[in-house]
């Protein structure tokens, strides 16, 4: 697998987002015959679930983690729990093959430290999409995030420090992923509603993979 990573690093597709943020084309690809039994293993042990907002609102994203702490919302707020509320028992923990994508990943666009200890897996459905929000519920900003793109493609909307700030627009495939952090790990950034269609491995879905430093 590293040396995989290696060859992949010579020439990497890369597109600057912001100063500390890269997207990297195809970078999940050459170990994607490891991620995807490893992601079917995970779901096996902990099923994903449209979990509830403090609001009340029900999130049309389904979720599931593994790691040391899951990201899980409730009525009575955000937070990073050690055990899966629906099961009273500890996630799945964090395959091999996700830490070491996750690690060469961040490592590519410059955070050569990073070592993840949560991973939260969105599943959107055609009509799901995820609002512009903040990753503010980890203890150390100083981390980067990790997000792979499995799947149908999405639009990633990636805007500023603040709500308010312009949204840029970047098209993601099967493979991709987005590094971000330093002085934009706490910009905005949502998926809006995800067009139907079909992907050849995963059918009518789209998989993200998000990589934290949480605990």
């Amino acid at each position: 697998m590293t040396d995989l990573f290696a060859k992949l690093a010579l020439d990497p597709s890369r597109e600057a987002m912001a100063e500390g943020a890269v997207l990297l084309r195809g970078f999940a690809l050459p170990v994607e015959d490891q991620i995807l039994p490893a992601l079917r293993s995970v779901v096996a042990g902990a099923p994903f679930r449209h979990m509830v907002t403090p609001g009340g609102y029900t999130m049309s994203v389904a979720m599931s983690n593994c790691g040391a702490a899951g990201w899980v919302t409730d009525r009575s707020g955000y937070r990073y729990d050690r055990k899966d509320p629906e099961t009273g028992r500890p996630w799945p923990a964090l395959p091999q093959c996700f830490l070491a994508l996750a690690t060469a990943a961040a490592g590519e666009a410059g955070y050569p430290h990073f070592r993840p200890d949560a991973c939260l897996i969105n599943r959107y459905a055609p009509g799901a999409r995820l609002s512009l929000h903040q990753d503010k519920d980890e203890r150390d900003f100083l981390q980067p995030i990790v997000s792979v793109s499995l799947g149908l493609p999405a639009t990633f909307q990636f805007g500023g420090p603040n709500r308010s700030d312009p949204v840029r627009k970047y098209a993601l495939r099967h493979g991709d992923v987005v590094v971000w952090g330093g002085p934009s790990r706490l910009f905005f950034h949502g998926v809006p509603e995800l067009k139907d269609g079909h992907h050849e491995t995963l059918g009518r879905m789209r998989i993200n993979l998000t990589f934290r430093s949480a605990l």
